[in-house]
C-alpha cells in the first residue's frame, strides 16, 4: 500500500501534474486568497537588488515568479523551474497573458539536480514546494550552490501556528476540512489534498527549518511569519 507520504519523485510528478488544472483555484479557495499576500511579502521581505537574475524553484503555475517580475518592475530577469510538465505548461500560458512572457523563462528540471552553474543568482526561492522534494536537504544545497556569493536563499512554506487556540482551529481545519473540499474538486488520485497537511505537519519548521538552512552553510538566517503562522519565510544568505 502506497503511504501517504510517499515523495518518490514519479509520486509527486504524477500528484501535482493530475491536480494542476484546479492548482490555482484551489490555491486561492482555500487559502481566502491570502496566498497572493504571502508572495508579496516575500518580494517585500527579499527584494530584488541589481539586475542579477532570480530563479524560482518548485514554481508551479509562476505565482512567485511573476511576484518577482512585478517587484523588480521587469527589469530583472527571473527563471522559473519546476519539474512537473503540465504546471509548466500553466506557467507558460500564465506569464503570457500577464505580458511577461519575453522576461520570465520557463525551466523543467528537478531540484535535486539543477542545470545551472555555480554563483548565479541573487536570489533563489521557492514557495510551498520545498517540503514535497524527495531529498529537501539536497534541494537546499542546490539552492546554496547556484545563488552568488552575498545571494540569498528564501524558503516560504507552510508551517503549524503556535498559539494554543488559534493553531488547534487552524489544524482541524487544515487536516479535516481544506482535505474534503480539496479533494472534491480535483478528484485527485493520489489524495493530494490529504497529502499536504500530512507533509506540513512532518515538515520541520520555524527554528528546525533555519538549522537546516545552516547545515548548508547559508548564514544571517532569519523567519518571518505570516498569517499567525500559518506560513513562514525562512531567509538565509550565501556567504
Amino acid at each position: 500500500m502506497q503511504s501517504l507520504l510517499d515523495k518518490r519523485e514519479i509520486r509527486i510528478r504524477r500528484m501535482f501534474g493530475d491536480i494542476a488544472p484546479w492548482y490555482d483555484t484551489l490555491n486561492h479557495l482555500l487559502s481566502f486568497n491570502v496566498d497572493k499576500y504571502w508572495r508579496w511579502r516575500t518580494t517585500r521581505i527579499v527584494p530584488p537588488n541589481g539586475t542579477d537574475p532570480i530563479l524560482d524553484l518548485c514554481t508551479g503555475t509562476g505565482d512567485l515568479a511573476l511576484a518577482f517580475d512585478r517587484a523588480s518592475g521587469g527589469t530583472v530577469p527571473v527563471i522559473a523551474s519546476d519539474f512537473c510538465h503540465p504546471m509548466l505548461v500553466r506557467a507558460v500560458k500564465k506569464t503570457v497573458r500577464k505580458n511577461a512572457g519575453e522576461r520570465i523563462s520557463i525551466v523543467e528540471a528537478d531540484a535535486q539536480l539543477l542545470p545551472f552553474p555555480d554563483d548565479q543568482f541573487q536570489i533563489v526561492t521557492v514557495s510551498f514546494g520545498l517540503r514535497n522534494v524527495t531529498d529537501f536537504r539536497r534541494g537546499l544545497r542546490e539552492m546554496t550552490r547556484v545563488a552568488k556569493p552575498g545571494g540569498r536563499i528564501a524558503v516560504l512554506e507552510f508551517s503549524k501556528p503556535r498559539h494554543w487556540l488559534f493553531g488547534r482551529m487552524y489544524r482541524f481545519y487544515f487536516t479535516h476540512i481544506l482535505p474534503r473540499i480539496g479533494q472534491i474538486f480535483s478528484r485527485s488520485k493520489d489524495s493530494a489534498y490529504k497529502y499536504l497537511p500530512a507533509s506540513v505537519l512532518a515538515f520541520p519548521d520555524y527554528e528546525a527549518l533555519l538549522a537546516e538552512m545552516a547545515e548548508c552553510g547559508l548564514t544571517q538566517l532569519k523567519y518571518h511569519s505570516l498569517t499567525f503562522g500559518i506560513a513562514t519565510l525562512y531567509v538565509g544568505t550565501k556567504p
